[in-house]
């Protein structure tokens, strides 16, 4: 049995012959093994360290090895020590060793000791000597050490939000924080911006490589398109021709490539060491399965010496709504990278995973103001039909459709059949209500949503299902009166022309005017012409909902839109309509465990295809394949069986049953045990032979087994897919006979600039209120300017600076500036403006004014600079009537000294030697133009004015 250190020794072993490294004892070491050498007990002037590194003959680093289990957090303070002792007889990298690692077989942690600010990060495992030599190479420049350092930023070409965002990420790099979220409105340019910056880290931040991970594959060309787009902003050549940028079609890296574009599920597949990966598994988003991907558990990695966690310097991650956070977190958390989030719409794990370290704040509603985005109008249409569901009274003929034949036939009904509004589409098909929707849609396109145009603004319309796309497809073109080429359905099940060959036709032709979707396009995909979305199906997800949603929000240039809508004057807004309750129905942040008990059986075959084998599933799925067999013809059953290698949907079922029978489990245990040598009967009392239960690592190994066995089928897709079909081979019923009619036609919200200003201001007024109620016990400046006016006095610069980094640190956009902005537009009356240079909205200072604003204490907001003016002008006064009259001379000190303190809060004699007081003369003057009056002035003056 091996003790906890033993066991970690070993681990630490295999970790490091993984990564390229030669393990010799203490004096048996042979430097000609390879480039990279760890010797086990190396003697050092302070006692032997458990690993030393030694690259090209050169001791590096060392490694601080402790037993499982040990918490590393406090262990770097020994490994440092070893990292400046001294040695003998061997070559030394520098007097403090540079790289530094503690592990307990379970973790690794690694601290670069050049950096500007030391710190111990977690990694994967250990750097290969290869990584270790090219960093020794770059000498004390480390790439955070480069981080402080990076030019100015040119603005030219980009947006205010853009420049924002790039140089909030840039202030979070200084502060070496792993994880970074950019939350940018749909249509500001997220990917542009994701594209100047990386930019820079390369080319100022010598970044070696970056991955730009995308949520699926049309969006992983659509970012390819930007890179080559883009032309450097002093250099004036495009991205493309100095830096390699690779798009991956296949599980191969290109060695010198800058820039790698992949979406996450080839990534896994990368870092298992597979070959090839199916490239039609790239085009779904997660979303489109999102109760699945709830319940699936993160996909674990291993150690792949082909793509070692130091490959990228830096991994941007698109579209990070949720599907990083369950399935994916361990594949992003492989590398040893810096990780930027990029998203228009975060949830709550969002937040979570980036350390709530969002660097910028661009909602939607700031987009509008700023003319980044349209605003909405929503056209609430809604029938009898869809609010109500109908009933078709039995002995009537019904029309039947097998889902996966198409094949159809009448039938009379045996009993009366009602159906909800929820059914619609799903189980129920009334063609009279996508009739009467779509009827009414076309009644009001040039009367009421856009009156006066004629040509059909392109228009986008989410449909529940495939089969639903389809019939809403040909009743759109026969109530329009139009051709195949009108309106397209562009969805995963299209057939004949590609989708993504679709999706450019849409976004850049005359034709289609009107395209069907289901999911995807979604989320992502840039159609900018878009002026309308026609919702024909209910969303619960608040993040899936708005990124629907941003397909409509995005601008566009007149004479771009009028290339493909002549009538078009200019794209101002754009209309939603809700067919189905979409904008009132409630809707949740993200997809919960509580829904894992009504996954479909689509999500059920998807989430074990994914990895997730916990018993409730498998033996749901056990239990559904069950009664699908039941139902199959002959012809069907010998589908499946060419899929499964020979296996029935019944065997399929059983295989799932006993991966959960605990009386099958233990007898599979018996077995292993007895194949491994273990007694499985003892001598009872009168010589009976008495069952042995196997040891609880043998109930383990069968439960893999039978499990292992029961879900491999479910790898192959052709399987899921057929299965998929032949489970919604129940007929669909056509309700051809209950007829619809409009409800509501008209207007709901409007959503303006104005309107989105007002709510904009309202939010940051309202998270500024909140922030203060909830961290007035923590923050000192809080709790000075809570306990006013007796402890004013205690108020420090630092203490305001560190609440305005709090405040920025809880969201980007609790700036002074932007909170005197919000206040102002909400109640222009109470506040008053300031043009003059030290009435600057963006000063610290501001802070002191905006609480007690804020915390109802004052009636009035105004600018500090203007509250110490005044106070200033009265102070003068007082003197004046008391006798005491200053100079020219010294009334211009005194300006001087003002004016500090309206920045700074206060002023001291030490600041009398920096800019503007020293271009005066300094202390010298000011102690020959006041004299023994000069120290009672500055304190009489911070007193008064600051107070």
């Amino acid at each position: 049995m091996l003790t906890p250190e033993q066991r970690a020794r070993q681990i630490i072993d295999e970790q490091l012959q993984a990564a390229g490294w030669h393990i010799f004892d203490s004096g048996k070491q042979n430097f000609s093994a390879g480039a990279g050498i760890a010797i086990r007990e190396f003697q050092t002037s302070t006692g032997p360290a458990d690993y030393a590194l030694f690259v090209d003959r050169k001791l590096v680093g060392i490694i601080e090895a402790k037993p499982e289990g040990t918490s590393l957090t406090a262990v770097a303070e020994q490994t440092v020590r070893y990292l400046t002792s001294t040695t003998k007889f061997v070559q030394r990298a520098a007097d403090q060793l540079p790289f530094g690692y503690e592990a307990n077989g379970d973790e690794v942690r690694f601290c670069d000791w050049r950096d500007p600010q030391p710190r111990s990060r977690n990694v994967f495992s250990f750097h290969r000597p290869e990584t270790l030599r090219a960093w020794l190479a770059d000498g004390d420049t480390t790439l955070r050490r480069r981080l402080q350092s990076l030019p100015a930023l040119t603005t030219t070409g980009l947006r205010d939000c853009q420049v924002e965002a790039i140089r909030n990420l840039e202030e979070s790099f200084k502060h070496d924080r792993p994880r970074a979220l950019i939350q940018m409105a749909t249509g500001s340019g997220k990917t542009f911006t994701a594209v100047s910056l990386i930019y820079r880290l390369i080319k100022f931040a010598g970044a070696k490589r970056i991955l730009f991970l995308v949520d699926r594959g049309n969006l992983g060309r659509q970012t390819l398109t930007e890179f080559q787009q883009y032309v450097t902003p002093d250099d004036g050549r495009k991205f493309t021709d100095l830096y390699n940028v690779q798009n991956l079609t296949s599980n191969r890296l290109d060695s010198v490539s800058k820039v790698t574009i992949t979406t996450i599920q080839r990534l896994y597949s990368m870092l298992r060491g597979e070959a090839e990966f199916e490239a039609g598994n790239e085009e779904e988003s997660s979303f489109e399965s999102a109760a699945a991907m709830a319940t699936v558990r993160p996909k674990e990695v291993a150690y792949n010496p082909a793509i070692p966690p130091e490959t990228y310097d830096f991994v941007v991650i698109d579209e990070c709504h949720r599907s990083i956070y369950n399935v994916w977190q361990q594949v992003l958390e492989y590398f040893d990278a810096h990780l930027i989030g990029l998203t228009a719409t975060p949830a709550k794990q969002t937040f979570g995973f980036f350390n709530r370290n969002l660097v910028m704040e661009y909602s939607h509603e700031r987009a509008v103001v700023d003319g980044v985005n349209v605003g909405s109008d929503i056209y609430l249409l809604s029938t009898v039909v869809s609010q109500q569901g109908a009933t078709v009274e039995k002995g009537l003929p019904v029309q039947h459709v097998e889902r996966l034949t198409r094949k159809k036939r009448w039938e009379a009904l045996d009993d009366d059949l009602p159906y909800a509004a929820t059914q619609l589409d799903r189980s129920v098909t009334n063609p009279n209500q996508i009739r009467t929707v779509i009827r009414e849609f076309r009644d009001v396109l040039f009367t009421r949503l856009f009156p006066g145009r004629s040509i059909v603004p392109k228009t986008l319309i989410f449909a529940k299902s495939d089969d639903h796309a389809d019939r809403i497809v040909d009743i759109v073109r026969e109530e329009f009166g139009k051709g195949n080429d009108f309106c397209k359905k562009i969805t995963y099940g299209t057939t004949g022309e590609k989708a993504d060959d679709l999706i450019k036709r849409f976004r850049n032709s005359f034709e289609p005017r009107v395209a069907v979707t289901v999911d995807m396009i979604s989320t992502g995909t840039d159609i900018r012409p878009l002026e309308c979305l026609l919702f024909m199906r209910d969303v619960r997800s608040r993040v899936y909902f708005d990124q629907m949603k941003g397909r409509g929000t995005r601008i566009i240039s007149t004479s771009d839109l009028q290339n493909v809508t002549e009538d078009a004057t200019a794209k101002t807004h754009f209309v939603l309509v809700d067919a189905v309750g979409v904008t009132h129905s409630e809707k949740k942040d993200a997809a919960t465990t509580e829904r894992i008990k009504g996954l479909s059986f689509k999500d059920l075959l998807k989430a074990v295809s994914y990895g997730n084998t916990e018993p409730e599933h498998l033996e749901s799925l056990a239990k559904r394949l069950a009664r699908l067999h039941q139902q199959l013809k002959p012809a069907e059953q010998a589908l499946v069986s060419q899929q499964a290698h020979g296996a029935t949907v019944q065997e399929l079922a059983g295989r799932l049953y006993d991966a959960v029978d605990p009386v099958k489990v233990e007898d599979v245990a018996t077995q292993l045990a007895a194949a491994a040598g273990e007694p499985t009967f003892t001598q009872g009392p009168e010589d009976e032979e008495i069952p042995v239960e196997p040891a609880p690592e043998y109930f383990r190994q069968a439960e893999e087994q039978l499990t292992t066995a029961a879900v491999a089928p479910f790898d192959n897709p052709e399987l899921r897919s057929i299965l998929e079909k032949l489970h919604a081979q129940k007929d669909l019923v056509i309700d051809h006979l209950s007829p619809d009619e409009v409800l509501v036609s008209e207007f709901g919200e409007r959503f303006s600039p104005e309107q989105a200003a007002a709510k904009l201001a309202r939010q940051q007024v309202d998270k500024f209120r909140a922030f203060i109620e909830e961290h007035n016990a923590e923050i000192l400046a809080l709790q000075v300017l809570h306990n006013q006016p007796w402890r004013r006095r205690e108020l420090t610069h630092r203490q305001l600076r560190d609440l305005a980094e709090a405040l920025k640190l809880e969201s980007p956009d609790l700036t002074p500036a932007h909170l005197w902005d919000a206040y102002e537009r909400l109640d222009k009356a109470r506040v008053r403006s300031s043009v003059s240079s030290t009435g600057s909205k963006n000063l610290l200072t501001n802070l002191i004014n905006l609480v007690q604003f804020a915390l109802e204490r004052t009636d009035v907001l105004e600018p500090f600079a203007l509250t110490v003016e005044q106070r200033y002008q009265q102070w003068l006064h007082q003197q004046q009537l008391a006798g005491r009259l200053f100079t020219e001379p010294q009334r211009q000190w005194l300006d001087m000294m003002k004016d500090h303190i309206t920045t700074s809060l206060t002023v001291e004699t030490e600041d009398f030697g920096y800019t503007p007081f020293e271009d005066h003369g300094g202390f010298g003057r000011a102690r020959a133009l006041f004299g023994d009056e000069l120290l009672p002035v500055v304190k009489e003056l911070n007193e008064v004015l600051a107070a």
